[in-house]
This record gives C-alpha cells, sequence and structure tokens, in this order.
C-alpha cells in the first residue's frame, strides 16, 4: 500500500482529473463504435479509476459515476 498527503487544493485537482477521467471512460463505453474486447479493457480500467475516485467523493457525487452490473450484463 501506497500513502499520499495531499494538501485541499491538490484534492481538488485530483478529484477534477479523476472525474474528467470517469467521463470519457463513460462516453467510450456508450460508443458503438469500439469493439467488445475494447470496452473490456475500458471497464477494467473504470473499476480501478472508479474506486480511487470514491475515497475522495461524496456518496451524492459517487452515485453519478455508479454503473450499474446487471443492466451492463444484459447489454453485452
Amino acid at each position: 500500500m501506497l500513502g499520499f498527503l495531499f494538501n485541499d487544493r491538490e484534492c481538488r485537482e485530483l478529484d477534477y482529473v479523476l472525474r474528467k477521467e470517469l467521463d470519457e471512460m463513460l462516453f467510450d463505453l456508450n460508443d458503438k463504435r469500439i469493439d467488445q474486447e475494447i470496452k473490456g479493457a475500458i471497464e477494467s480500467r473504470y473499476k480501478v479509476i472508479f474506486r480511487m475516485y470514491a475515497r475522495l467523493a461524496t456518496p451524492k457525487e459517487i452515485s453519478k459515476y455508479a454503473r450499474n452490473r446487471n443492466y451492463q450484463a444484459q447489454k453485452k
């Protein structure tokens, strides 16, 4: 395990970067032109980034990026 100490400004910047990355991945996951194998890799990365974001964000903010596993399984 690795630990970091961030000041308030750095936390806000990290929050912003993680949200933008999650937005981009959600956009790509909804793109019909992207191959399912690539989407699988994006999904795997999404889970890691989401867990990082969940450590910084409030439950209300986290709910904006939570994905329904059952819905995703049905789409495949």
